[in-house]
């Protein structure tokens, strides 16, 4: 749903549904791996900023017409999950549609980004949950939210069991070249893999969830914080990279949590040899005997940068009976370590509406563990001509500000 918090601005929402434009047919299924299963209680919020020039004239008519298109290629995307007779999950693409929202604020975009509560960005992007009827579910959500300047944000929600952050950005930036009348960049092709990955245990936590609804039911709430880092085109000396902005915040949490600090995290990043859309992140483990709150930046990211382990091994037998239902068989993995995601190869600009890039993206995951998630994803151009980092961070909702006035210490940013 649409979030009804009054600092929003956001009302007069409406709802309706896209299918494709041609029956799908052939009684399609998307089988789901094991890795897809084991990311079913996170959902990815991506949300677009364009300001009015990008989006004078257009009509929700217009908006919602190129998705007919796109659903042909993305036929999964406009299914329903379905239980098979063992209770094993899988999409049947019965084109049973993605939801449109539109909705208005009564805010400029100029005054949105002004605020410091970034986290109602996610009010931009409709608030999703599979369940408790999940034949009934739409896996995808698409936001369209006008602002009183005549700018609009775009936001999509997007289950995790479809595919990563890299898919739902692929997905919605096609979406774009064919409301500009390029046609999709390229076909996903048949979209039904399985994995091998052979190796030690992957990382996750098993959680409790909330009966049919695929959601984490948890006592610790999650809080989330974004803020940007811009490196200076004449400083490359000092620019900032995943691997530094990972350690600064690593080691500003280990300092807060104490004797409990964590010093074992996952890092996940794209898979450049998979096709989209899929759960194809190459996950990794960086673990350390030391105390991480005593250690430099340096050595964390020298770490992080070259003593991590890959993650993605015997997969199969960690998470056989992983979304099949019962007591203790779902797990997060977002959050069972302290986790950073490292989005900088992704597309994020990608989308365009008659030729304009939009002015920011920012993009969170729900569904983390209580270990918390870093997401670092390339920021809004600069006019000078520097690029920086978008970074999001989702961690018990107890330790933001106490991060923040870490950060700080070492980036006047946050």
């Amino acid at each position: 749903m649409v979030s009804s918090n009054p600092k929003s601005g956001i009302s007069g929402v409406r709802l309706s549904s896209v299918v494709p434009a041609r029956i799908t047919g052939d009684n399609k299924e998307m089988e789901l791996t094991n890795l897809d299963l084991a990311m079913k209680l996170h959902y990815i919020k991506g949300v677009y900023f364009f300001e009015s020039e990008a989006v004078r004239g257009l009509t929700v008519y217009e908006l919602k017409a190129p998705m007919f298109k796109l659903l042909e290629t993305y036929y999964p995307g406009s299914g329903r999950i379905r239980l098979s007779e063992m209770g094993r999950p899988f999409i049947k693409c019965n084109d049973g549609g993605v939801r449109i929202v539109e909705a208005q604020c009564d805010k400029t975009v100029e005054e949105w980004l002004a605020m410091e509560d970034c986290s109602l960005d996610g009010c931009l992007a409709y608030d999703q949950v599979l369940g408790p009827d999940l034949g009934f579910s739409p896996l995808v959500f698409v936001q369209f939210t006008w602002f009183k300047c005549g700018g609009m944000a775009i936001g999509l929600s997007w289950a995790h069991v479809l595919g990563d952050a890299f898919s739902a950005s692929d997905f919605i930036n096609n979406w774009g070249r064919i409301l500009s009348g390029k046609g999709p960049s390229k076909s996903p092709g048949e979209i039904n893999s399985t994995s091998s990955f052979p190796g030690k245990p992957f990382p996750l936590e098993k959680v409790s969830t909330m009966g049919d609804c695929w959601k984490i039911d948890c006592d610790c709430n999650m809080q989330t914080h974004s803020f940007l880092c811009i490196n200076d085109p004449n400083q490359t000396a000092n620019l900032l990279d995943f691997e530094t902005i990972s350690a600064v915040i690593w080691k500003s949490i280990s300092k807060i949590r104490g004797n409990i600090e964590s010093k074992k995290v996952t890092t996940c990043r794209k898979n450049v040899n998979k096709e989209m859309p899929n759960n194809g992140l190459v996950f990794s483990m960086v673990e350390t005997e030391s105390s991480v709150a005593k250690l430099e930046i340096a050595e964390l990211a020298r770490m992080i940068a070259n003593d991590k382990v890959d993650e993605n091994y015997r997969i199969e037998d960690m998470l056989e009976g992983i979304g099949m239902g019962g007591e203790g068989s779902d797990s997060v993995v977002y959050g069972a370590n302290l986790t950073f995601l490292n989005m900088e190869e992704g597309d994020f600009y990608g989308l365009e509406l008659k030729g304009k890039k939009p002015v920011f993206v920012n993009y969170m995951i729900n569904g983390v563990g209580s270990e918390g998630l870093v997401l670092v994803l390339p920021g809004p151009p600069q006019k000078d001509g520097g690029k920086g980092q978008t970074v999001t961070m989702v961690l018990p909702e107890g330790e933001i500000v106490w991060v923040k006035k870490e950060i700080q210490k070492y980036w006047n940013i946050v």
